[in-house]
C-alpha cells in the first residue's frame, strides 16, 4: 500500500467574517490563492496532479475545485467537491489521501474554503407547488427542541457543558486561553511561514496585503469574558457566550498530497505522512462529545495510544466541546490548542480542517517532535479526527 505523504501546505490568514479584511473576497478567491501556493511551494509540475478534492461548506453548491482548477491553468485537472459540515476540510484531505493509498491517484490537491462574509441566500418554495420561494437552508440533521438544527450554541455548546458538567467558568478559562495563545502566535510571526498573504482592498481605490489572521482578542482581560451574557439565559446553568464560541470567519487553505512513489519520482521532500484517520456518527444531541469517539478510533487504526502524540488540535466550535473532549479522553491541557483554535483563532468551517492539518505539521516542526493528532465534531452528529506523523 502507498504511504500518503504531506509535501507541501499552505492557508490564508483568517478573516472576520462580513466586517473584516476578506469581506469583498469570495470562497473562490480565497482558493485560487491558498491551491497556488502551496502548488508553488511543493515544486511540482501542477500537470501532474491527478485530482483536487476542494471542501466547501456554506457557498450554495457547485464545484469550486474544478472552478478553481481551471483558474489556475489546470483544465485538464478534475475537481471534487465534498462537504462534512466543520469536518469538510478534514474530510477533503482524508479523500485525497484514501485514493493514494488505494493506489489509485499519486497526486491530490486537497483543502477548503469558506467566505461566511459571501454565503448566497437560498430561496424555496415548501411545498414546491405553492410557488412562493422563501429563504431556506439545508438542515445538518432533523429539526428539534433538544438538538435545533439550526442553534448550534445549544445543539452543541450548551448540550455538551450539560452532559460532562463544564461550567461557564470553565469554558471561559479555555476561551481566554484560546484567544491568548492565538494572539500570542499571530504577534510573533509563529503562522508567517505557514500563510499566505491575500490582496485586498484599502478602502481607497487601492489595494493592501491582508498578511495575518485578525480574528484573536488577545486584549480582552478574563473578566471581560465573564462579564458577557449568555447566549440563553432561559435555559438553567447556562454557559455559552459569544466569547467562548468559535468565530464566524473566511479563510482557505490546502495540502499537496503524494504518494511515497510520486515524491520520489519528482524528487519532492515529504514533510509528513497520514498515518490514519476516522469519522464518527453520533446523536445530533451529543454532537460536541464527537472527539471523544473519532480520536482513539484514529488512534486504533494507528496502533498508537494517547500518550503517542505529541501535539492535539481539538477546534473549539464552543469551548465547552473541548474542555469535554481533553477531560473525557485524559488529555494534558498543554499539549492541546497550543496556539488556538476556533474560537482564539477563527473557524472557517469548511477550511477549518485543512487549516489545521497545515498548522499542525508547521507547529511539529517548530517543536522537533512527531505525532499530531487534529480532531472536530460536525453539525448533525458527526466528527472525524486525523493522525499524522512528521518525517
Amino acid at each position: 500500500m502507498s504511504e500518503a505523504l504531506i509535501v507541501a501546505g499552505a492557508r490564508t490568514p483568517i478573516g472576520r467574517a462580513r466586517k473584516g479584511s476578506l469581506v469583498d473576497v469570495d470562497a473562490q478567491t480565497l482558493a485560487i490563492v491558498a491551491l497556488g501556493e502551496t502548488i508553488r511551494r511543493s515544486g511540482i509540475d501542477p500537470d501532474l496532479i491527478d485530482d483536487i478534492v476542494l471542501a466547501e461548506s456554506m457557498q450554495g453548491g457547485g464545484v469550486i475545485a474544478r472552478y478553481v482548477a481551471h483558474r489556475l491553468g489546470l483544465k485538464e485537472v478534475p475537481g471534487l467537491a465534498n462537504n462534512r459540515h466543520c469536518a469538510a476540510g478534514l474530510s477533503a484531505v482524508q479523500i485525497g489521501a484514501a485514493s493514494i493509498r488505494a493506489g489509485m491517484d499519486g497526486i491530490v490537491l486537497a483543502g477548503g474554503t469558506e467566505s461566511l462574509s459571501s454565503t448566497p441566500q437560498l430561496l424555496k418554495s415548501t411545498p414546491a407547488s405553492a410557488r412562493e420561494p422563501k429563504p431556506w437552508a439545508p438542515e445538518s440533521h432533523p429539526d428539534g427542541p433538544e438538538a435545533p438544527a439550526w442553534d448550534m450554541s445549544i445543539t452543541v455548546g450548551e448540550n455538551t457543558a450539560r452532559e460532562a458538567g463544564i461550567t461557564r467558568e470553565q469554558a471561559d478559562d479555555w476561551a481566554f486561553m484560546s484567544h491568548q495563545r492565538a494572539a500570542a502566535a499571530v504577534s510573533s510571526g509563529r503562522f508567517d511561514d505557514e500563510t499566505v498573504p491575500v490582496e485586498v482592498s484599502d478602502g481607497n481605490g487601492g489595494v493592501r496585503l491582508f498578511a495575518r489572521d485578525e480574528h484573536p482578542r488577545g486584549s480582552t482581560t478574563r473578566e471581560q469574558f465573564a462579564e458577557m451574557d449568555v447566549l440563553h439565559p432561559e435555559l438553567e446553568g447556562a454557559t455559552v457566550t459569544a466569547g467562548n464560541a468559535s468565530g464566524l470567519n473566511d479563510a482557505a487553505a490546502a495540502v499537496m498530497l503524494m504518494s511515497d512513489s510520486a515524491a520520489a519520482e519528482q524528487g519532492a521532500t515529504p514533510l509528513a505522512r497520514i498515518v490514519s484517520w476516522a469519522s464518527v456518527g453520533i446523536d445530533p444531541v451529543l454532537t460536541g462529545l464527537a472527539p471523544t469517539k473519532a480520536i482513539p478510533k484514529a488512534l486504533h487504526r494507528a496502533g498508537m495510544k494517547l500518550d503517542d502524540v505529541d501535539l492535539f488540535e481539538i477546534n473549539e466550535a464552543f469551548c465547552s466541546m473541548a474542555v469535554a473532549s481533553t477531560r473525557i479522553l485524559g488529555i494534558d491541557h498543554a499539549i492541546v490548542n497550543v496556539n488556538g483554535s476556533g474560537c482564539g483563532l477563527g473557524h472557517p468551517i469548511a477550511a477549518t480542517g485543512a487549516r489545521m492539518v497545515v498548522s499542525m505539521v508547521h507547529e511539529l516542526r517548530k517543536r522537533n517532535q512527531s505525532v499530531g493528532c487534529v480532531a472536530m465534531c460536525a453539525g448533525g452528529g458527526m466528527g472525524s479526527a486525523l493522525i499524522l506523523e512528521l518525517l
